[in-house]
């Protein structure tokens, strides 16, 4: 009966042995699947997050570079309104010196004059002259001046 006793045990040990063999087997594959689950989340996650940056970085890039070329632009208008500016200046003393020899000329043909009516025509034909010359120049600076600001505003002619 010992012996029937003990078969029995050495059975029921086998039979447990096995279950316990095949549920630590299903344990296994159970928690291989699962962290093979969690590898392909975590690498899905990790490309995505990458794909994220990639494109936050493009876009980066994207702007400092429109940023660099607006800098670039506003450089370049700078120079050009300072030359603008310039020519402004200079055009208006070319004005000054014009009307100085002029009024200078029509004081010599006065100091010249043998009566006073010579003087009044004299004085009136400056008069004339020096308003229409005062016209064109106003008129010459106004264009360079509206020229100047439509530059200035991005509204001229590229050239």
């Amino acid at each position: 009966m010992a012996k029937k006793v003990k078969d029995t045990i050495d059975t029921g040990a086998k039979r447990a042995k096995s279950a316990a063999d095949k549920a630590a087997k299903r344990a296994k594959d159970a928690t291989d699947k699962a962290a093979k689950r969690a590898k392909d989340a975590t690498d899905r996650a990790a490309k995505a997050a990458k794909d994220a940056t990639d494109r936050a970085a493009s876009g980066a890039k994207n702007a400092a570079d429109r940023a660099s070329g607006i800098g670039e632009n506003i450089r370049k208008s700078g120079e050009k309104l300072a030359k603008q500016g310039n020519a402004v200046s200079m055009k208006v003393l070319e004005h000054a010196e014009t009307n100085t020899r002029e009024a200078f000329a029509a004081m010599r043909k006065a100091a010249g004059a043998t009566n006073p009516a010579e003087v009044a025509k004299i004085q009136g034909d400056y008069l004339r002259e020096q308003g229409a010359r005062s016209m064109a120049h106003a008129r010459e600076i106004g264009e360079m001046i509206m020229q100047f600001g439509r530059d200035a505003m991005g509204m001229g002619k590229k050239g």
